[in-house]
């Protein structure tokens, strides 16, 4: 039987501690996440779908329970120490990139990712027909403007790039945070076909938080439905393939 790659055992996380405001966001909540899967998760505003991914990405510490990656407890490890194994893309495009380095010097910034960093030549130019290559595959020009600021991309285009670098370096964990949801429907579509090929064609292990009840239908083999910080649905296989977006908005009922 494969070792889960990630596992959350009975978490809980409480905000406003001590105040007569104190909820409860996280409640015994536990997930095993196994190598490979695709978890799409949909859920209210406040049902704890950040709160999820913050505890998974080191940004929040949980009050209670554990946090395993590959069967070792990383429950109290920050942040920075996850970026060994943990990339993470935001829904705002403007986060994740630097706006003053160039999409090329972004992409060799993202090799590097998790390593000590130290002074040494850049290595820049041998790595353009590379860095074209894996542009290229984003499907929106990203690739003719490997020579351009970050700052001066498009939405979409600064989006892909998020995505490129969070990937790179094939990450054991992959979070993507609404990552389409500030795009129009169009460029949406296009970086999660984008998406859902880099994911599959390098076997990542990948949750998704969205709004889209068609994409969470659509893409992964599981599809998490979180409410009022527990989780009320796993679906897989048959469940999942026989979803509709009512049949989905039925659970926030």
């Amino acid at each position: 039987m494969t070792e889960p790659i990630l596992e959350l055992k009975n978490v809980s996380t409480v905000v406003n501690k001590g105040t007569a405001s104190e909820t409860t966001i996280l409640k015994d909540l536990s997930l095993t996440i196994n190598p490979g899967d695709f978890i799409t998760i949909v859920g209210t505003n406040g049902a704890g779908k950040s709160t999820l991914f913050n505890v998974i990405g080191g940004n929040l510490i949980a009050d209670a329970g554990q946090v395993l990656h590959n069967g070792h407890d990383i429950t109290h490890q920050g942040e920075v120490a996850r970026t060994s194994f943990l990339s993470r893309v935001f829904q705002d495009p403007k986060l994740g990139t630097a706006p003053r380095m160039t999409v090329a010097e972004n992409l060799l910034l993202a090799t590097r990712r998790g390593q000590r960093r130290r002074l040494r030549f850049r290595g820049l130019k041998p790595r353009m027909a590379e860095f074209a290559q894996l542009a290229a595959s984003m499907n929106n020009g990203l690739e003719n403007r490997l020579n351009t600021a970050t700052g001066a991309l498009s939405g979409g285009q600064r989006q892909a790039l998020s995505f490129l670098m969070a990937t790179l370096k094939r990450p054991d964990i992959l979070l993507l945070d609404e990552h389409t949801a500030a795009l129009d429907p169009h460029t949406s579509a296009t970086l999660m076909q984008a998406t859902n090929a880099r994911i599959t064609e390098d076997h990542l292990t990948a949750l998704m938080i969205t709004h889209h009840m068609e994409d969470a239908i659509k893409y992964g083999n599981r599809l998490l439905v979180l409410k009022a910080g527990q989780i009320k649905a796993d679906l897989t296989g048959k469940q999942k393939a026989a979803l509709t977006p009512e049949k989905l908005a039925a659970y926030f009922e």
